[in-house]
């Protein structure tokens, strides 16, 4: 159990009233004789201004309190320290909790850091940038960046995503790369590039889940020059399980790769935020690099 914890919680993230949340977090540590500091965050960059003070401190506990996108901010900046990670999912896919079998509820969340079991798992990293589920480059973060447009004009987040990934697959914008991984070379022109850390389910309906976050290895996956009818024909074939016959669809595990592309810079996202970045890419996992608090019965099957 620890005895001092430092929670961050992102103002912006899903719960409407972070207020109320940061009063009940403290009335549950408080009650297991756990001091909490809690602060709120208000932007993205002073969630990672707390988490990097965070880190300096004396707390041995830090925790992220929103989504996978202050998650991810958290836990690249304690990657390379001694302090253990927990997670408050107060987001709206919140898919690093899922994965590790962190409860979703606000106590739960909060009873799996006071039992304080901590299990080593990867993180991913592209040019220096650590990502601890996934990265991609195309379609993706080409929705992602219009999405944002139109919320700044006063739409809500899943109206603009829809809205928005309508005007992109309009477009449908096409990648021209070369794939680097281990001794094997490939090029090919594709809608996206996906590099998950570690493996990812992506048939039936556990497609977006991973069954373990410590395997040591990224995941890739690639479809070539498939229009929009055939990104639908791959989408039902995943749903069906036959996702893996398909001729225009690669998938396959690796500790590096290294993408090129014939622009300078690319859009790519890490974790469902957006930068540009200067190419190549060079992705690599980073084994065991972070200590995260999960349930009993998610550190016994690790």
């Amino acid at each position: 159990m620890p005895a001092t914890v430092e929670v961050i919680i992102n103002a912006m993230s899903g719960v409407a009233d972070k207020e109320e949340v940061r009063r009940q977090l403290a009335g549950i540590f408080i009650a297991s004789g756990i001091e909490a500091r809690i602060s709120l965050a208000s932007t993205g960059r002073e969630v990672v201004k707390l988490a990097r003070r965070a880190v300096e401190g004396e707390a041995q506990t830090i925790v992220a309190g929103g989504g996978d996108g202050t998650v991810n901010a958290v836990a690249s900046m304690i990657v390379g320290s001694n302090k253990t990670f927990g997670v408050v999912p107060l987001g709206t896919l919140n898919h690093f909790a899922k994965d590790l079998h962190i409860p979703l509820d606000l106590e739960g969340a909060a009873r799996t850091i006071i039992a304080g079991h901590p299990i080593k798992i990867d993180v991913g990293e592209v040019n220096e940038r650590l990502f601890v589920n996934n990265s991609s480059l195309g379609l993706y973060p080409s929705i992602v960046r219009q999405r944002e447009k139109v919320q700044r004009l006063g739409h809500g987040k899943w109206p603009a995503f829809l809205w928005a990934a309508l005007t992109v697959l309009r477009r449908y914008p096409f990648l021209n790369v070369r794939l680097f991984v281990d001794s094997t070379k490939f090029a090919t022109r594709t809608p996206f590039v996906f590099v998950g850390n570690n493996v990812y389910e992506m048939e039936s309906f556990n497609i977006g889940t991973r069954a373990r976050l410590d395997g040591g290895v990224l995941s890739l996956y690639v479809t070539h020059r498939t229009g929009r009818v055939g990104l639908v024909r791959l989408g039902l074939r995943a749903l069906f399980g036959r996702l893996r016959n398909a001729e225009d669809f690669i998938a396959l595990t690796t500790t590096e790769l290294l993408v090129e592309t014939r622009r300078n810079r690319v859009r790519v996202s890490t974790d469902g935020e957006v930068t540009m970045m200067e190419t190549p890419l060079q992705y690599r996992v980073r084994p065991g690099v972070l200590s995260v608090l999960v349930p009993k019965e998610t550190e016994a099957t690790s």
